[in-house]
């Protein structure tokens, strides 16, 4: 099961390379503007992948910083909200290298943020719910990228072209 969530913080840090390097194609102009997404702009949901990743490592670790809201801006500065991703996706690299079968077998306690309240639960479908919460985002940030860069600028994120490039998680036939 490691192997999986080491794939899957692999996976996490490739795409998001890809994501920035297609967000730094923008106008600032085009980059900040409400485009009806969830949270508004490329520059908003970039912010909230970063803050869901702190949220959530704050929760798997009991270290860093506790962002305030779900919305926050982060970072109003593209390149040092590039920076802070990837220190962000090499702490979640190490985290994850760190688990052994027991953490993964075992529980988690945290509050949430929205309602606040105490939640007990597994370490691995919360794990799950992380990855998967990235990739949601991701998908948002896609969508408002296709349309202002075109198809041929927009990276696929495919978790198959990531194993195909890396060799990561595909097992070899003889």
């Amino acid at each position: 099961m490691k192997a999986r969530y080491q794939m899957f913080a692999g996976y996490n840090a490739w795409c998001n390379e890809r994501l920035y390097d297609a967000a730094a194609l923008l106008s600032d102009a085009d980059y900040r503007a409400d485009r009806g997404a969830f949270f508004k702009s490329v520059h908003g949901t970039l912010n909230h992948i970063l803050v869901g990743d702190r949220i959530w490592m704050k929760r798997f670790t009991g270290a860093g910083e506790q962002p305030p809201s779900l919305d926050a801006i982060l970072y109003d500065d593209f390149q040092a909200l590039r920076d802070a991703r990837r220190s962000q996706d090499v702490l979640i690299s190490r985290y994850i290298d760190r688990l052994d079968n027991d953490a993964l077998a075992g529980a988690i306690r945290y509050k949430t943020v929205t309602r606040p309240q105490m939640i007990e639960q597994p370490l691995a479908p919360a794990l799950d719910h992380f990855f998967n919460h990235q990739t949601h985002h991701r998908g948002q940030a896609h969508a408002l990228l296709s349309p202002i860069l075109g198809n041929d600028q927009t990276p696929s994120f495919d978790l198959i072209i990531y194993q195909r490039e890396t060799g990561v998680g595909l097992s070899k036939v003889d």
